[in-house]
């Protein structure tokens, strides 16, 4: 449903993409999962028809991008990092205004409204403005104007950054439900945990190329599995807290700038490797005022993949806009 070859974007000396290659089939999730600046909401503007590709070639749905954008923005919904809602108007108004755009008639505008309402859990909030939402109700707003023309391919760019836990969660369950129903989604992130839950492929991408691809358990394994995480007493003890961390590590020790904080990848049994590493520092008379296991993060993965952490460089992938979104109605 979705396919790209070879696509390249520059923005003056900066490449955003740098021959990006991604597919995905009929009614699967692929994620893009990268920092600020990997090239993830360029690609998805190229792939929306909202900026044209310096080179290669994409087809959303069966439809060229660079040939049939008209035809491409008639099979996608869109919904980008900031939420392309009118302020003024109301919930209700909001997907009436959206479907009349689609041309789907007053009474089947007004009939998607409610439908989409009740799907999105916003029906109490219907009558008012949209300005009073809270983040988590405009994200969800947003993501059901992208659902009137019931699309059968939809973007959705970091849907949940900046939102409370809570309200991840919501939306989490709004995206699960449409995957449900057979909806084809590329999904942009920059959390591994929202990959892993939502996506069946997840496609790794740094300065605009991507450096590995696979399930969320087979990026993890690469990555070395569960961290052991411990934050010491006195950094004094971090020599001998290192040696025994040693014993379970496939990788090398990462240590926190305070001298205090030790990060080690497991290989083999996580429980049993803490357990191990708990004995260790007692036999070793060291201190701890906190220790336990975690999962790999984004950070993790690009250490274990390029050799540094995810770096922020959001002057290479600037996000779509309120404006940029609602073009694509027209």
């Amino acid at each position: 449903m979705i396919r790209a070859s070879g696509l390249v974007k520059r923005y003056k000396e900066v490449t955003a993409l740098d021959g990006l290659d991604l597919t995905v089939p009929e009614g699967k999730v692929l994620a893009l999962l990268g920092p600020n600046g990997a090239g993830k909401t360029t690609a998805v503007k190229c792939l929306t028809t909202l900026i044209r590709p310096d080179a290669g070639t994409a087809e959303v749905a069966g439809v060229d991008v660079l040939t049939d954008p008209v035809g491409v923005r008639s099979r996608i919904g869109l919904s980008g990092q900031y939420a392309a809602v009118d302020e003024h108007l109301t919930a209700y108004e909001n997907l009436v205004m959206i479907g009349r755009l689609y041309h789907l008639g007053k009474a089947r505008a007004q009939e998607r409204a409610r439908e989409l309402l009740e799907k999105s859990d916003l029906t109490e909030f219907a009558d008012r403005p949209a300005k009073t939402y809270s983040g988590g109700q405009r994200r969800r707003l947003d993501l059901a104007g992208a659902l009137v023309a019931e699309p059968p391919v939809l973007v959705l760019d970091e849907p949940t950054t900046g939102l409370d836990v809570r309200s991840r969660q919501q939306m989490w369950d709004v995206i699960r439900e449409l995957v449900a129903g057979g909806s084809t989604l590329l999904l942009t992130t920059q959390y591994l945990e929202e990959a892993d839950r939502l996506a069946d492929n997840i496609l790794v991408i740094d300065h605009g190329r991507a450096i590995a691809e696979g399930t969320a358990d087979e990026l993890k394994s690469r990555t070395g599995g569960e961290r052991i995480e411990v934050v010491l007493a006195d950094a004094a003890d971090r020599e001998a807290a290192t040696r025994v961390l040693a014993e379970v590590a496939i990788d090398g020790i990462r240590v926190g700038d305070n001298g205090r904080e030790l990060t080690a990848a497991t290989g083999g049994s996580p429980t049993g490797d803490l357990l191990r590493v708990l004995q260790g520092f007692e036999r070793e008379e060291v201190t701890v005022l906190d220790v336990g296991l975690r999962r790999p993060t984004l950070d993790d993965v690009f250490l274990a993949l390029t050799g540094h952490a995810a770096e922020e460089s959001p002057d290479s992938d600037s996000p779509a806009t309120p404006d940029e979104t609602k073009e694509l109605a027209r």
